[in-house]
């Protein structure tokens, strides 16, 4: 698979999101699990990104079982900052101690005694920035972590990050249907050298060849996607409508729908590596070919024509979740 610079390191292009793992998604075996790592690290991709709450700590077991038993050793980055009070109840947590107790036990679930890239999930709203960082900065300089990043953040926090200690990473959600960071998270991170890692690029499994429908939506284990108003009829509807008039395109290309929304993403940000998330060694295969495809001006144009910036209809997340995130436009 074709490099891209992340931080000091090269991995490939395109990386793998480890949410599906936990069982976030419907029920995770561990058989699969390793059946996808195994068709990842085949294939190339090597940053591997997980959380220290998907699954309460189940992906980074999963991830230190399989690291374990094969010596293998990709790029890893994991985070810390959201707390779960019952089980979906959210607080933010960037304090010191928090910080350094949450790290030693993603730690020992990954089985490593240190971590490429420490991500805040998110931005702690009861302290300042640079005081936060300083945690960061800390941990650096102790070998624990290679690197820092900032998740759903403003242009704003990240060049006030950096101003305290350089900032390897930020992710934000980005695909076709989520556009916001092209209005100032991209331009931060091209401008401070910031590797830009956009999350959900198949839009929450939306824009793939077994898209989310109704079934798949009722068959979750928790209401996550459910609870989005771009997966709520009506929008649901208009949505998919739209949807399938691209995938046939896509088909029309020769290509599946996932491999030609992951190369759109891959051509908007030379510096940017995708992270989508699959737990299955057969749905990864339909999208490894994305680094390898071209677009053509009239492909552009037929693009931005089926799915033009704001197509979908819904906000991309609910009342609740939007809270989480630093809104900046």
């Amino acid at each position: 698979m074709k490099q891209r610079k992340f931080g000091n390191q090269n991995v490939g292009a395109l990386g793998l999101g480890c949410m599906s793992f936990g069982g976030m998604f419907g029920p995770a075996q561990d058989e699969d699990s390793f059946a996808c790592l195994d068709a990842a690290l085949a294939a190339g991709i090597t940053h591997w990104d997980t959380a220290n709450i998907y699954g309460m700590g189940k992906s980074e077991e999963v991830l230190g079982a399989y690291l374990a038993q094969t010596g293998a050793r990709p790029h890893i980055a994991t985070k810390v900052g959201i707390r779960r009070d019952g089980d979906y109840a959210t607080r933010f947590d960037n304090s010191r101690d928090y910080v350094r107790a949450e790290l030693e036990g993603s730690l020992d679930r990954l089985r490593l005694d240190r971590v490429d890239l420490y991500y805040f999930h998110r931005r702690d709203p009861t302290m300042q920035t640079e005081d936060a960082v300083e945690v960061m900065a800390e941990l650096i300089e102790e070998g624990l972590i290679g690197g820092y990043g900032l998740s759903e953040v403003a242009p704003s926090t990240i060049r006030r990050a950096h101003a305290v200690h350089p900032v390897t990473a930020v992710q934000n959600e980005y695909s076709l249907w989520s556009r916001q960071p092209e209005l100032g998270v991209i331009q931060a991170c091209a401008e401070l050298g910031i590797t830009f890692v956009p999350f959900s690029p198949l839009a929450r499994g939306f824009l793939t060849d077994h898209s989310v429908g109704m079934p798949e939506l009722t068959a979750d284990p928790g209401p996550f996607r459910r609870d989005m108003p771009r997966f709520q009829e009506p929008n649901l509807g208009y949505n998919a409508a739209t949807r399938d008039a691209f995938a046939d395109w896509c088909r029309g290309k020769g290509h599946s729908v996932a491999a030609v929304t992951l190369a759109w993403v891959l051509e908007q940000n030379p510096g940017c590596v995708p992270i989508p998330a699959t737990r299955t060694a057969g749905h990864l295969a339909e999208w490894l070919d994305a680094p390898e495809i071209t677009f053509s001006d009239a492909d552009r144009a037929d693009i931005a024509r089926l799915l033009p910036p704001g197509w979908a209809h819904g906000d991309r997340y609910s009342d609740t979740h939007a809270a989480t995130v630093e809104r900046y436009c």
